[in-house]
């Protein structure tokens, strides 16, 4: 399944529910739908219009009549039958023959046909037999954010759609909505997920990464050349080695993602690499007396070998990984392609454009910031000198100490803890809720409210979105009284000063302190959006596979109690704890064969 690109819950103090569910499914979910790259607008939750018809079950039974037929003639009345065409000299027309309801009131007066039509039967209508009632549908699923009723509104992308191009034009069509006043003044929409804020924060902090790379690169270069016009010549390779990258990730139909734009900020810094070299040739041989065009080329004749020798062998290193399958390919594939393209790019700028820029440079006079780099240069390697001719004194000792610190490494870094990605902190955090079975929804929604109490304390959280009585995916709802979820919006981490796990065994403390009785309490921190390595968030999943249900069962209860002590594993849960209270009636098919039942009509 897709997830949503965003989520949205839309409330209001004025509106009924019944009214917001009409106007979010025909209004609101209309008007997004129309927009590029979206592929439906999903509503969820609140109450949906329902007629209901109550019958009279002891005025039927002096009829004759039972609920089947009320259900029937409804059935049989409330739809459009084709009416063939109407030909005329000129043309033709279609017809159609329109029986679908317009009204409630169309409904009541709806005439019930008993088997002798010529009684007065045929002249009774629904409405003397039954109630019409314009109400709502049996509420079996709420949701809130912040303590105020709403509906969850979820946009699904097309599959080849941008996911931050989709989300910017919803947001823009809500605010043109807005303004235009076709969104009502008292009617509130709040976004609870977007997929596109993770998008923008990794490019965002992925090009902030490789332009302060570019600045502070440039920096070092000014400080060990000592030579602004040098500097600008680094400066301006830097943006045309970076074009030439974009040239080769647009023939190979690469975008702007957190792989691409990391390989293209480590591409930047080998991009300096060779670029450096080529410059400090080329101004020591200007300095030897040289002329500066005669000094450019020979000092690119003397070390193009070795730049690209040191690009081949940055190349050989990283290569090997395109070759990689399954999801670390696919992760790593468009970063090793990236920096594979900006080392290409790199040893061109550096074998053409710095050697021409250079040498239109003069050597000139070196400058206070050079003596002073080349003064603690000096310092540095004769303070080096001086310590290697005492370490060589006793080499063995040397020996002995480095052979020392690799025995004490190895058996760390094989213990040390190994994850494929490291964990996020985007502050949401997830609270699911299982109570008894056989609860309704109203007792569960008490039980919630008291831990909606406890999280709302918590001076971290920004915005608690509530769903009771099961959960909602788009349009599916999936209904359960004894469940409900909590998603917490936490505020960022600056602000809060405290991560998100440390907030959840802090909370979860709060909880325990409660002891609510027959709830279940488990809270979780969600993972990267889109890669999952089992069915659900959890880090580790048991599964015990068996043709006895009931034994499956109970050695999952054992192991659920063996894993209980072990330290540092929480929510531990199986999949057939839950037992779902039923009310099964069993046929006497005899007997109701006698009376001219079966277990339909009697179902």
């Amino acid at each position: 399944f897709q997830l949503p690109v965003a989520e949205y819950v839309i409330s209001s103090p004025l509106l009924d529910p019944v009214e917001l569910r009409a106007w979010v499914d025909y209004g609101l979910s209309r008007a997004l739908l129309t927009l590029p790259g979206v592929a439906a607008a999903e509503v969820g939750g609140g109450l949906e219009r329902e007629v209901q018809v109550i019958a009279d079950q002891y005025r039927l039974a002096g009829l004759g009549l039972d609920v089947l037929d009320i259900e029937q003639t409804l059935r049989e009345a409330n739809r459009d039958i084709s009416a063939g065409r109407l030909r005329m000299p000129d043309g033709e027309i279609s017809g159609r023959t329109g029986g679908r309801f317009t009204s409630v009131e169309e409904i009541a007066d709806l005439p019930l046909s008993g088997e002798d039509r010529e009684r007065p039967l045929s002249l009774l209508r629904l409405g003397e037999v039954a109630r019409v009632i314009d109400g709502a549908a049996e509420e079996r699923l709420r949701i809130r954010l912040d303590d105020r009723p709403g509906i969850k509104l979820s946009i699904q992308k097309q599959p080849l759609a941008n996911t931050v191009a989709v989300v910017d034009a919803v947001e823009a069509e809500l605010g043109r909505l807005g303004k235009t006043g076709e969104i009502p003044q008292d009617i509130q929409i709040r976004r609870v997920d977007d997929q596109a804020r993770y998008i923008r924060q990794s490019l965002n902090n992925a090009v902030t990464a490789a332009v302060s790379g570019a600045l502070l690169a440039m920096a070092v270069v000014y400080v060990f050349l000592g030579s602004l016009r040098r500097t600008l010549i680094i400066g301006s390779a830097i943006p045309i080695a970076v074009l030439v990258t974009f040239i080769l990730m647009a023939v190979s139909g690469l975008t702007f993602n957190i792989m691409t734009l990391g390989g293209l900020a480590l591409g930047i810094g080998m991009l300096v690499d060779s670029t450096i070299v080529m410059l400090e040739n080329i101004y020591r041989r200007q300095r030897l007396g040289e002329p500066n065009a005669r000094a450019a080329d020979s000092a690119a004749s003397e070390v193009t070998s070795a730049i690209v020798a040191s690009t081949s062998t940055n190349l050989a290193a990283v290569l090997p990984f395109l070759f990689i399958g399954g999801l670390v390919g696919l992760l790593f594939r468009e970063l090793i392609f990236t920096i594979s393209a900006a080392i290409v790019a790199s040893m061109a700028v550096a074998l053409t454009l710095v050697p021409a820029l250079a040498g239109l440079v003069p050597a000139g006079r070196e400058g206070a910031l050079r003596r002073h780099a080349d003064r603690a240069m000096a310092a540095a390697q004769e303070g080096y000198a001086w310590l290697l001719a005492r370490l060589l004194r006793v080499r063995w000792l040397v020996i002995a100490v480095f052979v020392a610190g690799l025995a004490y490494t190895v058996p760390w870094f094989q213990e040390s803890r190994q994850e494929f990605l490291p964990k996020l902190d985007e502050g949401d955090v997830r609270i699911s809720l299982t109570a008894d079975s056989g609860i309704d929804i109203g007792e569960m929604d008490a039980l919630t409210r008291k831990v909606e109490e406890l999280v709302a304390a918590q001076p971290e959280v920004d915005a608690i979105f509530t769903t009771v009585g099961g959960f909602v995916f788009g349009r599916s709802q999936f209904e359960n009284a004894n469940r409900a979820s909590l998603q917490v919006l936490l505020k960022p981490l600056a602000e809060r000063g405290i991560s998100s796990n440390d907030w959840i065994a802090r909370v979860k403390k709060s909880i325990t302190a409660e002891e609510i009785p027959g709830l279940k309490v488990y809270l979780s921190t969600r993972g990267i959006r889109g890669i999952r390595f089992g069915s659900g968030d959890d880090d580790l999943s048991i599964r015990i596979k068996g043709s006895d249900l009931n034994v499956l069962a109970g050695l999952a209860d054992e192991a659920l109690e063996r894993l209980k002590g072990i330290e540092g594993l929480r929510n531990l849960q199986h999949s057939s704890e839950e037992v779902t209270q039923e009310l099964s009636v069993r046929l006497d098919r005899k007997r109701a064969a006698s009376y001219g039942l079966q277990v339909e009509d009697v179902g």
